[in-house]
This record gives structure tokens, sequence and C-alpha cells, in this order.
């Protein structure tokens, strides 16, 4: 069942492709829920499944089988005019190659306007100047595309993105294409605007990132292997220290092994190379010591 206060929900959720000549899994049995405006990121190596849990987040592909809702709304049976809306109002949507959210012949307040003009929306010049502000690039309303560096462009991607005040916030690979130093202005706007009550989900196969978030879920042959939790959250480290990168190792993550709904748990790729499981065809036996399960191996 549908949880009200969450912003997000899957269960079992399974997405595969079909070609000529083969089958492709790419989510078998998801699990994950995903508070309102909480400020998380989804990692994982390229074909773990984290871009296509994205695209049906963001409403761009529809899942299998399975539960997925997204502010109360059934992604599996939602309406195309319905979606359409969605995809308009309720989900904004960041790709790391910032040419897919930009028109090049408009000028940067003129792409952010976009968006509220296929609304119909009032306020456009106001509410793009705020968006603008809030980037850092109110200097560059003005400028046409190709005059921003790849950094400015990412920032006015983000802030078409908001346009329409979206409720949810998804990025695939944000600063995958940006230097140290614009990863770091645009974690910051991120993090404005999960004060602001808005769900940022951040998918990355960057660590780094999860330095910057409070929760981080990790994603392996397309089922949410373990999570990280923060030890103290990003907005308490940021009124104690002032810079998160001069933070210490006590606030780092504390990982956890996610149990889905059979009962099944993926192991860590370092408890597996301890053990010395190669291809499955080792034996190892579970044991309950108390409240601990141990693995041996045989």
């Amino acid at each position: 069942m549908t949880q009200p206060e969450m912003a997000v929900y899957c269960e079992g959720l399974v997405k595969f492709y079909k070609t000529k000549d083969f089958e492709v899994m790419a989510l078998q049995g998801l699990d994950l829920e995903i508070a309102t405006g909480e400020l998380m990121a989804i990692i994982g190596s390229s074909g773990s499944g984290k871009s296509t849990l994205l695209n049906i987040l963001g409403g761009l592909d529809r899942p299998t089988a399975g539960k997925v809702s997204v502010n109360g709304l059934d992604m599996l049976t939602l309406a195309d005019n319905k979606l359409t809306k969605y995809k308009r109002e309720i989900a904004g949507f960041v790709w790391q190659n910032s040419s897919r959210n930009l028109i090049p012949y408009l000028t940067v307040q003129e792409n952010v306007e976009f968006p509220m003009v296929l609304k119909a929306a009032s306020g456009r010049k106001a509410r793009a100047a705020e968006l603008l502000d809030l980037v850092g690039l109110s200097k560059k309303r003005k400028s046409r595309i190709d005059e921003l560096s790849g950094g400015e462009q990412q920032r006015v991607a983000i802030a078409i993105a908001m346009a329409n005040n979206p409720s949810i916030l998804l990025a695939d690979e944000p600063t995958g294409s940006v230097d140290t130093k614009t990863t770091e202005m645009i974690m910051d706007i991120f993090h404005e605007l999960h004060v602001r009550g808005h769900t940022v989900i951040i998918v990355t196969h960057d660590l780094a990132i999860s330095r910057r978030v409070d929760r981080v879920a990790a994603i392996r042959d397309g089922r949410v292997s373990s999570e990280y939790l923060r030890q103290q959250s990003y907005s308490e480290t940021l009124s104690t220290i002032g810079d998160l990168r001069q933070e210490s190792d006590k606030n780092e993550h504390e990982e956890f092994l996610v149990i889905d709904k059979v009962g099944r748990v993926q192991l860590p790729k370092e408890y597996i190379d301890r053990l010395g499981i190669i291809g499955g065809k080792d034996k190892v036996s579970a044991e309950l010591d108390k409240d601990t399960i141990v693995l041996v191996k045989k």
C-alpha cells in the first residue's frame, strides 16, 4: 500500500527490455522508499539499474511489473495525459548532458521561462529571476547558451528543471561533466532546494557525492543492496562546522544491508572477496547466534 508520507514508494519493481534476440532485466524486484523532502543519492556501477529507476520515477519510462508511486500517483497505470502533466509540473529532471535541457537559440532567461510558457503560468519573469539568483547566474540572464561554460549551462539546466516548482527533482549524474568547484556549487543548490522542502534524488557513480547527502541507496543487479545513513545530518554538519569539506570521520555514513520483501540480501563485494566465493560454486551456511546471523564458508 502506498504510504502517503512517502514521495517515492517502490515494491518488487521490475523492468526488462526486450529485443528480437534477447531480454535485459534492468530492475529485478527493487524495493525502495523515499520520504517527502529527502535529499538522497542512488549509487551503483554502470548497468546496475540506477538510471532505469530514475527514468521510471521521472515518467520517461514505464515499469514492467511491481509497484511504484510518486506523490501517490501510480506510475504503472498513470494515463498518458496525466503523465504529461506529471513531467511538466511534479517531477523536474536534470541530465548529465545539460544540452538536453537547453534550447541554444534562446537566452538564459528565455530558457528558464520556457517550461512556464508551456504551462501558461503567470509571473514568469519574476520566477525566472528568482531561480537564476538561486543558481548564481543573475548576471548571465541575457547571455546565449553558447556563451556559457559547461558548469554554467548545468546550473541553468537546474533552474529550468525547477521552473514550474516541482516537488521532486531528479538528477542523473549532474556532476559527471564538471570540475570539483562546480560540483560543490551544484550540491549547494541541491541542498538549498532540500531546505525549501523539495525532494532531491541524485543518481551518480561518484562516491564523493555521498558526503553531501543524508542517505545513500546502493543498487546492484537491479535491486537495492545496501543503504548508508549519515550519523549526523548534512544540515547539522553545516550548522556546526560551516563547511562540509572540514568534516571529521565521525560524521561519515553508517552502512546497512537491505533485506527485500522475500528475505533476500546482497552481501557487499568485500565480504564475498573475504569469503573467497567465486562463481557461486562454494557452499556457505548461515548460522544464528542469538540476534546475529553468521555466514560460514564450508
